[in-house]
Order: structure tokens, then sequence, then C-alpha cells
């Protein structure tokens, strides 16, 4: 359980590549064996987000790199779902922002934008697709910069690092290349620069459960799924808790049945989980979502 946590977002306009570099951080990391088919699109796992090409509900999975298990969340696209944006942005510490190398930063990613730097999460900015012919990552990382300024980046958060890349080919660098070469063997640079920059995940195991819930799930097996971050406590199948409706709300007596943690695309069960895990929880038939759960005093 004291197993290092990063939790990230992916904020990327719907043509930059975020499905395949997510195809590429699932591959290298042994998440998915080689010859394992990778659906095309791996997060927009919704019928009418493959049609439209947008990301409607944030989805998660997660990956494994030198014994730390990263949490990749995806956003909504789009200033519509700002409220699923929030919530979503509460389960990370740092957000991972896609770009074009040819197209430079888009209205669409503002929203998004502007809402991470506010909760003063700290941006990676990933400059994609730098061996296509016309990119030009300077121009990229400049804009990146004046566009984190105009939406109120801090010093720290101005100071971001850089990652070059082409998903298509599984490559990232820290460095730039000639145009046209490949700069990099792997994804490496960019799983280090996450390690690297991403807080890890801070809290007591012992302290009493905090868990707030972010998105909710449904199955016709269990229920209602709550998904949500620990901050603190340990929660564990069969465990008595409260579902706490805000300050002055009503408080709801119930058990956790099943713990669940996101590995790959899959949910797995688990016996325990802690602080920093995002984690599905079922058997609470009133979760809901702004609500959090906590131990029975």
């Amino acid at each position: 359980m004291s197993k290092q946590i990063r939790n990230i977002a992916i904020i990327a306009h719907v043509d930059h590549g975020k499905t395949t570099m997510v195809d590429q951080l699932l591959r290298q990391s042994g998440t998915f064996a080689e010859h394992e088919k990778v659906v095309d699109t791996v997060m927009d796992n919704n019928a009418i987000e493959r049609e439209r090409g947008i990301t409607i509900l944030a989805k998660n999975c997660a990956v494994s790199w030198e014994g730390t298990h990263i949490n990749i969340v995806d956003t909504p696209g789009h200033a519509d779902f700002g409220g699923e944006v929030e919530r979503a942005l509460s389960m990370v510490d740092g957000v991972v922002l896609l770009i074009d190398a040819q197209e430079g930063p888009m209205p669409q990613t503002r929203f998004v934008t502007k809402k991470a730097l506010a909760l003063g999460l700290k941006p990676i900015v990933v400059v994609n697709k730098v061996d296509k012919p016309g990119a030009k990552p300077d121009a990229v990382v400049n804009a990146a910069f004046d566009l984190f300024d105009k939406l109120g980046a801090t010093d720290e958060q101005l100071d971001f690092p850089v990652v070059y890349a082409s998903g298509i080919n599984g490559w990232t660098s820290l460095t730039e290349g000639a145009p046209g070469e490949k700069w990099g063997e792997d994804m490496s640079a960019l799983f280090n620069t996450v390690l690297k920059h991403v807080p890890a995940q801070s809290g007591d195991p012992a302290a009493p459960l905090q868990l707030q819930i972010s998105a909710l799930d449904f199955s016709t097996f269990v229920g209602r799924i709550g998904v949500g971050r620990i901050s603190q406590g340990t929660a564990k199948p069969g465990q008595d808790v409260v579902v706490m409706e805000g300050p002055e709300g009503r408080s709801i007596k119930g058990r956790i049945n099943q713990v669940l943690t996101f590995q790959g695309l899959d949910r797995v069960q688990v016996t325990e989980a802690g602080p920093g895990n995002i984690v599905l929880i079922n058997g609470i038939e009133d979760i809901n979502i702004g609500v959090t759960v906590t131990d029975r005093e």
C-alpha cells in the first residue's frame, strides 16, 4: 500500500494525439502486451465520444513506471462540462498539456487549462508531432508560456518542463533534435518528467478516512459506484463508513462492499487502498458526486 503514486490529468485538443499518447504509455509501461491490439480510442470509450471525437465523461487509466503507480485522468475538453472538469482536476496533482507542434495551443483547451492553473496544478507541456513537416516546437513552447501567463499562472507554473514527442512513433525527448529526425528512443522522458515534477501523494494512512467522490459509475451487479481520491486514511472492503453531504448536509451510514483501483484500462479489486489512490467503491446506495466518505466513529 506504500507504493508511490502520481496522479495526472491530460489536457488536449481533439486532434492533438491524446489517445495515441496514452496508448504508448500503456504499451511501453508493459500494461499492454506487444501482441495486443490497441483500440484506436482507448480513453474515449463512449460510443458518442468516438463518433464526435470529444471526451465528455472523465475516464481513468493507470500505468506503472519504475515502481510508481501513475493514474491518468482524462478531462472533458468543453466548457459545457465545467463541473466535471473541476471534479476531474480535483483528483490530480499535475497536468500534462499536449500540444500539436504545428498548430500550437487551441482555444478549446483554454477553459480546462485555466481551471488547472487556478487549482495550483503544475503543468508539463508536451509538444507532440515534432517530426511532422512544418513543426515549430520553439514557437509552440513560447505560445504555451504566453497562454499560461494570460490565464494567471504563478511564476512556479510558468517555469514548466517541456517534453518533445512523437506519440505515433512512440518516443519522447527532453531536448530538440534536427527536423524530421528521431529525437528519442521511447516514452521514458515523459514518464521521468512526471515522476520528477508531479508531487507524490501525501496524507496519513492511519488517519480517519477521507474520500471525496468525484464521479459516478453504475454496474448491474453492484449498483452505484463512487470514484474518487483518498486524501487520508485507508479504505477496505467491509468497512463501515459515513457519507457526508457537505458541512451542513445529512450524513448516511453505509458499508463499503468492494474497493477497486485502476490498472491499465482495468479495474482491479484490492484489499485496501491508502492516500493518493484513485479508487472505485461500491455497496453504498445513496452515494453521490461531491460527498465525502469517512470512517464511522
